[in-house]
């Protein structure tokens, strides 16, 4: 089965300072076709204007990761957390029991940009916590976020794994899905899946086939891959 996102379907909300554009429901927007694909909630697109952010807000029982893309990210919260993320970076906070946190764009004069994830945890009322890493490419898939933080990952509380794929040109690359679901958000590039041609910020969700092989166009692809439980 399939479940196709095309990157001007989504919903976007604009606030002058925050262009925000949403894969599924959030905010202001609602659609009923649209509330998440499996454990993920929430991927937002957000453009931040220099010196511009999120004043602290609370959040209570969802993993929270950022993906920055373009920029800086300056974040802080409750738990004494205060970083500066570069593009990049992977960042994962757990708000478990309740946090704060705030996120600003720290630079005057640059745009920041970065994926707003939202992915809901197989346990509430954990301890929140907090981690963040740049994870180097290697190799075709790399797994930057998995359930227990194995190898050189971030942990999250839930039964899934988040890897950033990269892909030369006209290459291709088979992944396994089976008893699971899979989540691919395009971040560069284009590809082709079967007879569909998927290209920057397009997410497709997979479920009930063996695996998924992707055939990227003439400037290859970068994309986030989602393994994730049915």
């Amino acid at each position: 089965m399939e479940y196709f996102r095309p990157a001007e379907e989504r919903g976007r909300a604009n606030f002058g300072w925050l262009d925000s554009k949403h894969s599924f429901s959030f905010g202001s927007y609602y659609d009923p076709n649209h509330m998440g694909f499996s454990a993920l909630r929430v991927i937002n697109d957000d453009i931040v204007n220099g010196g511009a952010g999120f004043e602290a807000h609370p959040h209570r029982d969802m993993e929270i990761i950022s993906y920055i893309l373009e920029g800086e990210i300056e974040h802080k919260d409750s738990m004494g957390n205060s970083y500066v993320i570069p593009a990049g970076d992977i960042q994962r906070m757990s708000a478990g029991t309740g946090v704060m946190h705030s996120e600003f764009n720290p630079s005057e004069t640059n745009d920041l940009r970065f994926l707003q994830i939202w992915i809901l945890p197989n346990a509430k009322g954990v301890a929140p916590s907090y981690e963040q890493k740049t994870v180097v490419q290697n190799g075709q898939v790399t797994p930057l976020i998995t359930e227990y933080g194995e190898g050189d990952t971030l942990s999250i509380h839930q039964d899934m794994t988040l890897s950033r794929l990269e892909v030369s040109a006209n290459d291709s690359i088979t992944l396994p899905i089976g008893k699971r679901a899979g989540y691919l958000q395009v971040l560069k590039g284009d590809l082709n899946f079967e007879n569909r041609s998927l290209r920057e910020a397009d997410g497709l969700g997979l479920y009930g086939i063996n695996d998924a092989t992707f055939v990227a166009g003439e400037n290859g692809f970068q994309a986030l891959w989602f393994d994730l439980p049915l």
